[in-house]
C-alpha cells in the first residue's frame, strides 16, 4: 500500500539517503512523500502530494538536518493525496511523527475518543490517530518505548510504523502487524524498511520483523521486543543475495509473479474495509430500478463474475457492460432510477470515465466506484465508492487487482442479500465466514500449485492455441486465464460458456489440442463432466481445475489442479484463476518473454 523507511546513523544528516531508499521504494506508493527528522532535539519535517524527484525539485529533501529520520511514499488509501495527508503524521504538539503502511480498522472510534480528550485533527487519515494516541500515552506519563507498546496493542487493522520523538530524540520505534518491516544492521548505522531495497547500498545484513514484533534502533544498537507481553524477543539475521533491482521484485524475477504471489496479503487488506463505505454502496445499489455493472478488460470479467454473486445471494439482476459499448447499448435506458458500479482499477480508464460522465451528467443516474487509485478521476466524480486496497500494480497484466474486485463484489453482495432478507442468519454467517478464509486459501492454492504449473508451462507452451471453458460464475474465471494467456504469451486463445462450445469452437478440436477446464463441485458439475467427455473424445488434452475431492473429474483429465473445497461457490473465482495467472506468467517465461512489459499493452488506457 505504501513503503516506509527509517535511519539511525552515527553521523551525518540522513535525509538524503531517505530519499534515494523512497525512491527505490517508489514501486510501492507514488501519490505522495515526506521525510522527518530529530536535530538537536527539534523536529524537522517536509512533506507534499507528487512524486519524489518532483518534491525534491520543489522542497529540496536533503537539506532537512537530522542523523535520526523516518520516511514515507504514499499510495493512498484514507484521505486523498495532498500535503496534509502527506506521511509523516505528527501529533498536537509537534513533538512525534510517524510513517504507516497498512490500513488502521479502528481509527475511527480512537480519533472519537481523542477528540473529545481535545485533540485537533488535521489530516483524512487513519494514520494521524496514532500520533495523537502516543502523544495521550505520553501525557500520562510513559516513556517513547511503553508508549508504543500501548499504542500497539490498542490498534486493529494492519500496520508497519517507524516512529521517532523528541522525547527520545536517539531512537526509532519499529512496530510490524502483516504489513512487511525488516530491520538492517549496518557499520554505519541501523535501519528499518518496508523492503531490504531501501538500505541494500548499505548493508547487506538483515532481519525480518514478524507481526506482533516491536523494535528499537539507535545508532549503535536494536532491540526486538514482542508487544503482546513486552518481552525481549531474538530474530534470525539473515544476508541479503539480492541484487537492488530484484530486491524490488523481493527476490522475483517479474513484478508480475511478485503481484500474483502476493495476493494473500492484498486480499487481506481487502478485508479490512470499512464497514460504512461498503453499507452505502449496498444502500444506492438497493435503492436503484435498475444496476449495472461497467468495466473494462480484467475489471468487466469481475463484473461478469459479480452479476452471479447478487443474483444468488441477492437476487438483485444486474448487467454487465464492456465501458466502451455502455453509451451506444443502454446510454438512453438510464436514468434517475438507475445505478451504475463502475470498475477501474487506475479510476482513468478512458471508457470508463466517458460512460460515467454520460451517466450522470445525461441521464442523472447514480454513479458508483470501485477502484485502486485514491484521488483519480472515478473517486472524485462518483457519489460514492470503496478503495480495493489492492497497493501499487507494476505489472502490466492486472493480477492481484482482478482478485481485490471480486473479494469487494462479494462483500457488497453479502450486504444486499441482508439488506434484502434473502439470506438466513445461517447461510450469511457461514458466507462470511468462508469470505475471512479467502486470503489463507490463496496461500495454499499459491503454495501447493506453483511448481506444477511451471512444469504444465514448459509441456504446453509451445502450443498454436487453448480453449478455455468455464460454465455459470467460472465463465468469467476462463475469460480471464484466456486474457492473461493472450496478453503475456502472445498465445491464441479462445474462451466460451462451455455449454456454448458444441456451437462452434469444438470444430478445431483435434489430436492434442488442449483445453482448460474451470470445474468446481457446483451445479454445473456434472453438465461440464459431459463437455469435458465431448471434447475428450476429439483427442484434446484436458487440464483441468477442480475440486481436490472429485476423483471422477481427476480421472478424465490429463493433468489436474486439485482446489480447496471448503470454498462456497460463488468465492471459487477468486481462487480459481490464480492458477491460470500463474500458468500465463510461466508460458511467457518459457517463450523468453517479458511479462511486466507486454508488447502494445498500457497499464492503464486513457484514450478513447
Amino acid at each position: 500500500m505504501c513503503r516506509i523507511f527509517a535511519v539511525a546513523r552515527r553521523s551525518g544528516d540522513v535525509a538524503p539517503q531517505i530519499r534515494l531508499g523512497l525512491k527505490r521504494l517508489e514501486y510501492g506508493g507514488y501519490d505522495s512523500a515526506g521525510i522527518a527528522a530529530i536535530h538537536e532535539g527539534e523536529l524537522f519535517m517536509k512533506k507534499d502530494a507528487g512524486k519524489i524527484d518532483d518534491i525534491h525539485a520543489r522542497l529540496n529533501l536533503d537539506d532537512i538536518p537530522g542523523s535520526i529520520g523516518i520516511g514515507h511514499t504514499r499510495w493512498a488509501t484514507h484521505g486523498g493525496p495532498s500535503y496534509i495527508n502527506a506521511h509523516p503524521q505528527t501529533d498536537c504538539t509537534q513533538r512525534i511523527a510517524l510513517v504507516h503502511n497498512g490500513i488502521i480498522e479502528n481509527f475511527l472510534p480512537l480519533k472519537k475518543e481523542l477528540q473529545d480528550k481535545g485533540h485537533k485533527f488535521v489530516s483524512k487519515t487513519d494514520t494521524e490517530v496514532v500520533s495523537h494516541l502516543l502523544e495521550e500515552y505520553v501525557k500520562d506519563g510513559m516513556n517513547l518505548k511503553d508508549a508504543s507498546l500501548s499504542v500497539a496493542r490498542n490498534l486493529q487493522g494492519s500496520f508497519a510504523l517507524a516512529i521517532v520523538s523528541t522525547y527520545q530524540p536517539d531512537t526509532i520505534v519499529c512496530i510490524r502487524k502483516d504489513s512487511p518491516l525488516l530491520l538492517g544492521l549496518g557499520t554505519d548505522g541501523n535501519y528499518c524498511a518496508s523492503d531490504v531495497v531501501a538500505f541494500l547500498d548499505h548493508t547487506k545484513r538483515a532481519i525480518p520483523l514478524e507481526t506482533g514484533d516491536m523494535a528499537l534502533i539507535t545508532p549503535d544498537s536494536y532491540e526486538t521486543i514482542r508487544y503482546a507481553d513486552g518481552k525481549r524477543i531474538d530474530r534470525k539475521e539473515f544476508t541479503i543475495s539480492w541484487t537492488t533491482e530484484l530486491a524490488q521484485k523481493e527476490g522475483h524475477p517479474h513484478f508480475m509473479l511478485k503481484e500474483i504471489l502476493e495476493q494473500p496479503r492484498s486480499l487481506r487488506y481487502v478485508l479490512s474495509q470499512q464497514e460504512l463505505y461498503l453499507d452505502l454502496l449496498a444502500e444506492l445499489l438497493d435503492r436503484a430500478k435498475s444496476v449495472f455493472l461497467v468495466a473494462a478488460g480484467t475489471s468487466y470479467h469481475s463484473c461478469l463474475a459479480a452479476t452471479y454473486m447478487y443474483s444468488k445471494l441477492a437476487a438483485l439482476p444486474t448487467t454487465p457492460v464492456i465501458a466502451s459499448e455502455f453509451v451506444e447499448q443502454y446510454g438512453r435506458a438510464v436514468n434517475v432510477d438507475s445505478a451504475i458500479l463502475f470498475l477501474s482499477q487506475s479510476g482513468e480508464t478512458a471508457d470508463v470515465l466517458q460512460a460515467a460522465d454520460h451517466a450522470r451528467l445525461q441521464r442523472a443516474a447514480t454513479v458508483l466506484g470501485v477502484c485502486n487509485v485514491l484521488g483519480s478521476t472515478l473517486t472524485r466524480i462518483a457519489r460514492a465508492y470503496v478503495l480495493q486496497q489492492s497497493g501499487p500494480e507494476i505489472g502490466v497484466a492486472a493480477t492481484k487487482t482482478y482478485t481485490a474486485q471480486l473479494l469487494v463484489h462479494a462483500q457488497l453482495a453479502m450486504r444486499l442479500a441482508r439488506k434484502r432478507g434473502k439470506v438466513s442468519q445461517v447461510e450469511a454467517d457461514e458466507v462470511n465466514e468462508a469470505v475471512k478464509t479467502v486470503p489463507s486459501l490463496a496461500e495454499k492454492v499459491l503454495e501447493d500449485h506453483k511448481e506444477t504449473i511451471m512444469a504444465l508451462a514448459k509441456k504446453y507452451a509451445n502450443k498454436p492455441c487453448f480453449y478455455f471453458l468455464g460454465r455459470g460464475i467460472n465463465t468469467a474465471t476462463a475469460l480471464e486465464g484466456r486474457l492473461k494467456l493472450l496478453e503475456v504469451a502472445y498465445i491464441p486463445s479462445i474462451a466460451y460458456p462451455a455449454g456454448e462450445s458444441k456451437h462452434g469452437p469444438i470444430s478445431l478440436v483435434e489430436e492434442g489440442f488442449p483445453i482448460v477446464f474451470i470445474a468446481p463441485r457446483d451445479e454445473t458439475r456434472q453438465t461440464m463432466m459431459g463437455n469435458i467427455m465431448e471434447m475428450k473424445a476429439r483427442g484434446a488434452r484436458i487440464i483441468t481445475i477442480g475440486q481436490v475431492d472429485d476423483s471422477e473429474l481427476a480421472e478424465q483429465s490429463d493433468e489436474y489442479l486439485a482446489m480447496p473445497e471448503e470454498i462456497p461457490d460463488i468465492l471459487t473465482p477468486i481462487l480459481y484463476v490464480m492458477p491460470l495467472q500463474l500458468f500465463a506468467y510461466y508460458a511467457a517465461v518459457e517463450k523468453g518473454l517479458d511479462p511486466d512489459k507486454p508488447r502494445n499493452l498500457a497499464k492503464s488506457v486513457t484514450v478513447v
